[in-house]
């Protein structure tokens, strides 16, 4: 438009410009143009009109009481018309949710050594010696099968004792009649299962050993892609998602020789229990959810189903439904595993992690997934090796103070203040911006989305659309703003972890989330509960790819809690679908 437009001549605008209100606004400021107070009238009145015009830059130098040069009305219907046109450029563009981001994610901005300490293993680590043999049980049952601890199975596999295609029929047997009360099964891979399981049997007795994964079942999260089969990250909108990509982690898997056996349900897009099939069920409690998102991850190794599960964690989706179902679940450190082929939700804080029954088993598949990869510019390559054993005189372990300590916790220090460690107490560093900061995942998930946030979808979302609509309001000055808040929450962290080596429990899901530090949840005591007395968790917290010492730390106290032998009776009715 020229400078001497008149009232009738009107700029056009995209429909999205009601979410421009913001990006307006930056562009008078940076200007100068006028007041606050007309800035923000000329804005409100441009996004209710989805136009501009002299008139309405008339009608704001009404409201703020001042008169503006005919060259200062030329100056801003320029400056609109150079706005306008870049943002409709930019929404042109449309983008698979897949795609990446070009801002990378670094835990280790905060702690300039970290690369080097995570080069080599912590001084109190040292190899440990794993004697299975004295373990096997006498009589292998369908009913003692499904409890068994990965290295066991493995012992029994090379043993002769048992094939992987028993432990697969047992596996999708125990998912389908299992099913119908914990609704946490999206696609059961029986052929494909089957066959894997046919030839990991045939390579072992040929010779070839792949490791302690070879012939074991598992189950996937369903927001990781495996080619062939749907992928419909818990939400209608893509049940019938399919496609030709298999995420990195369940291809490590697969090369590992492990049995991708079923697709394992997910709260929508990553939030919750609710999926479109309906809610998934705690196996101690089918009254209630089993928490999420890796809703259905915890439920299935909670009921036995299977041995084990990737999962994702954004804000406490590993943890969280692993203490509701009473298993072991390890947040690795942030870019740990590859997410290449995994649904994203935020850039800068999903982190993928596996689900189990013991601390073992936990390292024994984050050393079979763990390692960069060029499908993820954040994955990276540190120092991880297992199975380790922790010397506690030389750690220190944190008792956090400034949180409320919880039974679990309690115990779990009780138990390494018997075996002889040291405690000392500490504070987290806490902020009332804590919580704030996590816009920055509010608006990463608001543009992977966008498709579905521009079209105000709303059906099988649970709170994501108003998430999303929440989000639209963040300037991008704001992100880059608890950015820098973030940054200053991860070299606080680094100064802790200077006076401690980990710490036990801390409610600290958001802070550990924000800078990148691993955690675990591990059942340490049982508590008396309804229907049935079920395991609780307590959680710890390392430095950064120091998951080996939470895992040695955890075997100690699992051995000496000694809850693993209760199992859930699954005696309530089933739930239904919907």
């Amino acid at each position: 438009m020229s400078a001497g437009s008149h009232d009738d001549a009107v700029l056009p605008m995209p429909e999205l410009l009601t979410h421009s209100r913001r990006s307006l606004l930056g562009r008078l400021a940076m200007l100068g143009a006028g007041t606050a107070v007309f800035q923000r009238a000329l804005a409100d009145e441009v996004t209710k009109s989805g136009k501009l015009s002299e008139a309405q830059i008339s009608h704001a130098e009404w409201i703020a009481g001042l008169t503006l040069s005919e060259s200062d009305r030329a100056t801003l219907i320029r400056s609109g018309d150079s706005l306008l046109s870049e943002l409709q450029q930019l929404r042109a563009v449309r983008l698979e949710p897949s795609v990446l981001s070009s801002l990378r994610f670094d835990p280790e901005m905060a702690d300039p050594g970290i690369r080097e300490r995570a080069g080599s293993s912590a001084p109190w680590l040292s190899p440990a010696n794993v004697e299975t043999a004295a373990a096997l049980p006498v009589e292998l049952t369908d009913e003692n099968l499904p409890w068994l601890p990965i290295r066991t199975l493995a012992a029994l596999l090379r043993a002769g004792r048992l094939t992987s295609e028993r432990l697969v029929q047992l596996a999708l047997s125990r998912l389908k009649s299992a099913d119908p009360q914990l609704l946490c099964v999206v696609t059961l891979l029986e052929e494909s299962a089957l066959v894997a399981a046919r030839q990991a049997d045939a390579e072992l007795k040929s010779g070839h050993d792949r490791g302690l994964l070879h012939g074991i079942p598992w189950g996937a999260k369903d927001l990781l892609a495996v080619a062939g089969t749907t992928t419909t990250w818990g939400a209608p909108q893509y049940r019938d998602r399919k496609s030709d990509q298999t995420a990195t982690v369940a291809a490590k898997l697969a090369a590992a020789g492990a049995v991708l056996v079923a697709k394992l349900t997910t709260g929508a897009l990553a939030m919750g229990d609710q999926w479109f099939g309906g809610k998934t069920r705690n196996p101690w409690n089918t009254e209630e959810g089993s928490s999420g998102s890796s809703a259905g991850s915890a439920a299935a190794v909670s009921a036995g189903l299977v041995p084990f599960a990737i999962g994702s964690e954004t804000l406490g989706s590993i943890v969280s439904p692993a203490r509701r179902c009473g298993v072991a679940g390890l947040r690795p450190t942030f870019g740990r595993i590859s997410r290449a082929g995994c649904m994203p939700l935020s850039w800068s804080m999903d982190k993928l992690g596996p689900i189990a029954r013991t601390a073992d088993d936990l390292g024994i598949i984050l050393a079979a997934t763990h390692g960069a990869d060029s499908g993820d510019p954040c994955s990276v390559d540190r120092w991880f090796e297992w199975p380790q054993q922790a010397d506690l005189q030389r750690l220190r372990i944190g008792r956090v103070t400034n949180s409320k300590l919880q039974p679990p916790e309690q115990a779990a220090l009780d138990h390494l203040r018997a075996a002889g460690a040291q405690i000392v107490d500490i504070e987290l560093p806490r902020s009332d911006a804590d919580d704030a900061i996590t816009v920055m995942l509010e608006v990463e998930a608001c543009e992977v989305f966008r498709e579905l946030s521009n079209a105000g979808t709303t059906e099988g979302l649970n709170a994501w659309p108003r998430i999303f609509q929440k989000a639209r309001f963040v300037s991008a000055a704001d992100y880059l703003h608890a950015s820098r808040l973030r940054l200053q929450l991860m070299q606080k962290m680094a100064a802790l972890f200077r006076s401690v080596d980990l710490y036990i429990g801390g409610d600290d899901l958001v802070i550990t989330n924000l800078t990148g530090h691993p955690c675990i949840a591990l059942p340490v005591m049982l508590q008396d509960q309804q229907p049935e007395p079920r395991p609780v968790c307590c959680t710890m917290t390392a430095g950064l790819y120091d998951e080996a010492s939470l895992l040695a730390i955890a075997a100690i106290i699992e051995k000496r809690a000694d809850v693993l032998k209760h199992h859930p009776g699954l005696k309530s009715a089933p739930a239904e679908k919907k």
